[in-house]
């Protein structure tokens, strides 16, 4: 892990252009080759970020960027899109490596990593034609709890709640937009799944075209029968 704090302006190219304009940021490689762009506020969320697999390339800035105030030009490759990730640095503040080693991924509680046991087991209670993909389905700013395929083959990623809140569909919506930029996957459907969500969790999933499932802990377990339910 590399990282660098840094007086930084940063342009993305691809699909979607995007500008930062010149602020001080924390700019996060990781060992997986994947890079992020932090700043100090917007919570956990980067302002922007490249996939792997990528390349980076440093170069010296041209006259012009030089009496800009420009000392350094980054230029990140994503090997598969060609999208490019254009880092001009006027100041590194500071720059830390650390071997962080091998990391045992997320453990759940109980009743959620069970929750996705038994969903990615009737991956069909999210509809007829449903496939599973995998489990714990790795982006670079985390896991997603399942990626399925619909009957039409179309990518669906599914995040996975006891109780379902914003922060879950916030979760959601950046494990999307990132997974929609691999042109391998998209477009990618989100499905939030949870055993209550609250109204206000709802609405927002809803507006970004977020489908949401209520999960039946115990029918999942086979402890009970919907169908046979008299009320």
């Amino acid at each position: 892990m590399r990282l660098v704090i840094a007086e930084c302006s940063v342009d993305y190219a691809g699909r979607l252009t995007a500008h930062l304009p010149m602020a001080t940021r924390l700019i996060m490689l990781k060992a997986d080759g994947s890079i992020l762009i932090h700043s100090d506020g917007g919570s956990y969320k980067p302002l922007n970020w490249m996939t792997p697999p990528c390349s980076i390339t440093v170069t010296k800035p041209s006259e012009d960027q030089t009496e800009a105030g420009l000392s350094e030009i980054w230029t990140v490759s994503q090997a598969k899109t060609g999208d490019r990730l254009v880092i001009s640095i006027a100041e590194v503040i500071a720059d830390d490596r650390h071997e962080l080693g091998v990391d045992p991924g997320l453990v759940k509680d109980g009743v959620e990593s069970h929750l996705q046991e038994l969903l990615a087991e009737h991956i069909e209670t999210l509809g007829d034609g449903y496939s599973l993909v995998r489990r714990e389905y790795m982006t670079a700013i985390g896991p997603v709890d399942l990626l399925a395929r619909d009957h039409g083959h179309q990518s669906v990623a599914v995040e996975i709640k006891r109780r379902g809140d914003i922060d879950g569909v916030e979760q959601l919506t950046r494990y999307l937009e990132l997974m929609n930029r691999d042109p391998l996957l998209t477009p990618v459907q989100g499905v939030f799944a949870a055993q209550e969500i609250k109204p206000q969790a709802r609405t927002l999933a809803e507006d970004r075209g977020i489908r949401c499932v209520v999960l039946d802990y115990d029918a999942l377990r086979g402890m009970d029968d919907p169908d046979s339910r008299l009320f």
